[in-house]
Order: structure tokens, then C-alpha cells, then sequence
């Protein structure tokens, strides 16, 4: 073999070799996006490189592996989306004091699936895993409830904030806390648009 086939076959084999890489990574990228939704874009927009962001991403799936998570029962579905009808009734008299409690709620209900509740980044970072298309709503309440404690908030604010917590409240139970029963048997909802496309 001349020294020039041997030349080009390394080329070849490099470029091969090159492209396998490419397609991994590509496929990897692929499926991160698809699991993270918006939460990949997010991330991506904190870390210094997309590499690291995708490492970020992949910590979270390894932690989340670790986690014992649990389905709820029926017997729970039904108690926490009849606790949660009973917040929106409460909302119409006391706003400020129902979106506290609809924090609470949400907390319970993540503790009770199996997700840690303790520092609030740890939480949205096991969260991401399955429920990245509702962290948004998340992070918002959250933020909204922070300025309610400093007085800051307007019952706008605080009527949407609780539209927000309800978004991941319905992912995690699997389904809407509101759209179990007839119209005539729901209570108020503090978001008309919701009530009038759930009915």
C-alpha cells in the first residue's frame, strides 16, 4: 500500500469518524430539546456554552432517576382537586391569603409525588425533568407570591398567579382540578377564559 492510499484512508476514516460524533451529539441535542421544551432555550440562555447546558440537563435526568416517585391514588386526585375548588371559592373574599395556600397545595402535592420541596431551584430542577412545559407558570406564581409577601402585588396579579400555580397543579395531578365535573357543579373559577373553554 502506498503511502498515499494509507494517506487517504485516514482521511476517510477521520471524516467517518467525525461525522459518527456529529450524529451523536445531534441526536443527543435532539432528544434534550424534545424532554426540556422551553426549558432547554432557558437553560442554555444561563449557562456559559451549550455544552454546559446540556450537561446541566443531563445532571437533572441522572438526579431524577434517583428520585422514588409515586402516581397518586384516586382517593388523592379527588381530595387534592376538591382542595383545590375550595381555594378558588376562597380566592373571590381573600386573594393575598389564597395564593399562600395555593403555594402550600402545590408543595404537598410535589412532596406527595416524590419530588424534594426544599431549596426552590433544586425543586424546578427535578421538576424540569417531566414537567418542563409548566415551569413557567411556576416560576411566575412564585415570583408573583414573592411580591404579594412584600405587599406589591394587585389582585390581577394575584388572580394570575394562581392561574399559573394551577398549570403545574394540573400536570402533576394528571388532569384539570376544575374539569372533573359538570359545569353546574364547579364553583367559581378566578380565570373566566378557562371556565369558558372548559365548558
Amino acid at each position: 500500500m502506498s503511502p498515499t492510499q494509507v494517506v487517504v484512508i485516514v482521511i476517510v476514516v477521520a471524516v467517518v469518524a467525525a461525522l459518527v460524533a456529529f450524529a451523536v451529539v445531534a441526536n443527543r441535542r435532539r432528544a434534550l430539546r424534545q424532554r426540556f421544551g422551553p426549558e432547554y432555550d432557558r437553560v442554555v440562555a444561563e449557562q456559559d456554552s451549550r455544552g454546559a447546558a446540556e450537561r446541566e440537563l443531563r445532571e437533572r435526568e441522572r438526579r431524577h432517576a434517583d428520585l422514588e416517585l409515586t402516581p397518586l391514588t384516586p382517593e388523592s386526585r379527588a381530595r387534592y382537586a376538591a382542595a383545590w375548588e375550595e381555594l378558588q371559592v376562597r380566592f373571590v373574599d381573600s386573594p393575598a391569603e389564597t395564593v399562600g395556600d395555593a403555594d402550600e397545595l402545590v408543595s404537598h402535592l410535589i412532596a406527595e409525588r416524590g419530588y424534594p420541596t426544599g431549596d426552590f431551584s433544586d425543586q424546578i430542577a427535578h421538576l424540569s425533568v417531566e414537567h418542563a412545559r409548566t415551569l413557567t407558570h411556576y416560576r411566575d406564581a412564585h415570583e408573583i407570591r414573592q411580591r404579594n409577601e412584600r405587599g406589591e402585588a394587585g389582585t390581577e396579579d394575584l388572580r394570575q398567579a394562581l392561574v399559573h400555580y394551577r398549570a403545574l397543579f394540573a400536570d402533576l395531578l394528571g388532569a384539570d382540578p376544575v374539569g372533573q365535573r359538570s359545569p353546574e357543579q364547579r364553583h367559581p373559577d378566578p380565570d373566566p377564559e378557562h371556565d369558558a373553554t372548559s365548558r
